[in-house]
């Protein structure tokens, strides 16, 4: 829907990123990298919202971000891949007298911030719906809760509560793609309900958390 509204499916998962982050910077290939997306599209994408007014850009000297060597070796021990020090400092050296790394982020000041944030996050209710049928035919869900990212808690110890029993290879593949749609990492929780049972009669503080906060009930077995 978003794609069809705004013109494309990369520039839907660039607003995503910045409107549901609007205190991060990005620079381009972190972007590209993250988003799944050829370097040039999210180079444009980025010219037109800046030129817009969307998004304001600083240098790399004034940020605190980890450079692109780092970033790139992170995302490489991540994936299981060998990092060849020797080459990426050869790398790093030779880009060093280069021009200064660009870094992007929302213009909080924009007229419309506010209203294209709340389109947004009224969008993730399609996320929402799809994720729900999706995860109840992975097998017997007990306990279906959504928090954090889908109810606006920064601080919340998990996006996602599922109590069941479950294939865990799918739910995580289900989690990963919903994570490229959404632009960011989402945290689960998985347990039996023996497990839920025992740390809810301890009072667990993890869980209490989840519990007594702001949350949206999918699916409820258990009586909450």
């Amino acid at each position: 829907m978003l794609g069809k509204l705004f013109g494309s499916n990369a520039r839907v998962k660039i607003l995503k990123q910045f409107l549901l982050n609007p205190d991060k910077k990005y620079y381009i290939r972190q972007l590209a990298r993250d988003l799944s997306l050829q370097v040039n599209s999210v180079r444009r994408e980025l010219e037109n919202m800046e030129d817009f007014g969307l998004l304001i850009s600083s240098s790399s000297k004034d940020d605190t971000n980890p450079s692109d060597q780092e970033q790139e070796e992170m995302q490489d021990l991540k994936d299981g891949k060998v990092v060849d020090k020797v080459a990426r400092k050869k790398k790093s050296d030779e880009s060093a007298g280069g021009q200064e790394k660009k870094y992007y982020q929302v213009n909080k000041s924009f007229l419309i911030f506010e209203e294209l944030k709340s389109l947004i996050i009224k969008s993730q209710t399609l996320h929402e719906q799809d994720l729900m049928e999706k995860l109840k035919k992975l097998g017997q869900i007990k306990l279906l809760v959504l928090t954090g990212f889908f109810t606006g808690i920064k601080d919340a110890p998990a996006d996602i509560l599922i109590v069941g029993h479950v294939a865990k290879d799918k739910l995580e593949k289900i989690i990963k793609d919903l994570e490229k749609e959404v632009g960011r990492e989402l945290n689960f929780s998985l347990m039996e309900q023996s497990e839920f049972k025992y740390r809810r009669d301890m009072t667990d503080v993890f869980l209490f958390r989840i519990l007594e906060g702001k949350k949206m009930v999918v699916v409820d077995e258990l009586g909450i």
